[in-house]
This record gives C-alpha cells, structure tokens and sequence, in this order.
C-alpha cells in the first residue's frame, strides 16, 4: 500500500510540472537556472535508528525556475548512515527529480524530492522508492531546511530506511 501511495504522489508531482509547461522553449540562464550544492545531517527514526545513530551527507541539484515562484529540477547526492553497537554503516545515492514552490523572492519556501535511491556497504541489499519533504528559507544565494527523508524497500531482509534532519544549500549560477 506505501508504495502505491509514493508512486501515485511522484506520478502527481511530475504531471502537475509536465502540464504546467510552456508551449515554447525557455533559454537556461543565470536568472532562471543553476546548481544546488550542499550538506546535510540528520538522525534515523523508526527500526533504522536501532541501528544508525546519525547520518550526515551531500546534496547536488539542478535547478530550473518555471516561473519566479515555481522550480523544478534534477537532484541527487550521497548520505552516509553511521552504526551503532558495532553495527554496519552503510551509504544511500537518491537519484530523483524535485519540485519548490517559492511564494516571495526571499523567505519561506517548501518543496519535495522524489525518486529511487540506491544502498552502498549493505551487503547486497537492495534500495527503494524515497520521497523527502522540505520546509525552509531560501534568498539569492542560499537554501536552509528542514526535511523528513523517507526510502521505501522491498527487501526481504530489511525495512524502510528514514530519518530526519537540516541542510543548507548554495545556489551557483550558470553563466
């Protein structure tokens, strides 16, 4: 039934900005696109945290206004889940597609990363849909959160993988 819900929300999400689109090409420039790059940390909740007692990463997204209050893009990065009691650390790659939604030019703005993310040092198990939530500040240059970043497995030998955290991000301009 998860998995349902999260593809149903990722399929809404990616056709709202599909048929949001305009009828003609929009050019790439400084003032309409650039890079996200930045940290996050965080701690696990739900069964994970049995096993993980904090998770620290890297964000990388690219990002493309559709309108001045409207962005839409392609992000991934790597989050790094550190044992506890001697356990496994083990890595997450998403690889997934987002949307932000920014009522003013500066201040408050929310958004939702979506896609698959891969698992690294897990012993060969397998990774899952995610969808990761985002509440923070924005301005011209940088990007500060708070997020709930949830993966959905499959996998016989484990369950979902979530946690909770902050990240900032520093916007690079294309030229």
């Amino acid at each position: 039934m998860n998995k349902r819900v999260i593809l149903a929300s990722l399929a809404l999400i990616l056709s709202t900005g599909l048929f949001a689109q305009k009828t003609t090409t929009a050019d790439i420039t400084k003032k309409n696109s650039w890079l996200k790059i930045g940290l996050n940390a965080g701690v696990p909740v739900g069964d994970i945290a049995d096993f993980s007692s904090f998770v620290a990463g890297l964000e990388l997204k690219g990002q493309l206004m559709e309108t001045n209050h409207f962005g839409i893009g392609l992000t991934t990065g790597y989050n790094h889940f550190f044992a506890k009691n001697n356990g496994q650390s083990f890595g997450t790659i998403p690889l997934g597609v987002f949307v932000r939604v920014y009522p003013e030019s500066k201040g408050f703005f929310a958004g939702v990363d979506g896609g698959y993310s891969v698992l690294t040092g897990a012993n060969g198990a397998k990774g899952g849909a995610y969808i990761k939530p985002q509440l923070g500040y924005h301005n011209y240059d940088w990007n500060v959160f708070g997020f709930y970043n949830h993966i959905f497995r499959s996998d016989v030998n484990g369950g979902s993988i979530p946690h909770v955290g902050i990240g900032a991000t520093y916007n690079i301009r294309f030229n």
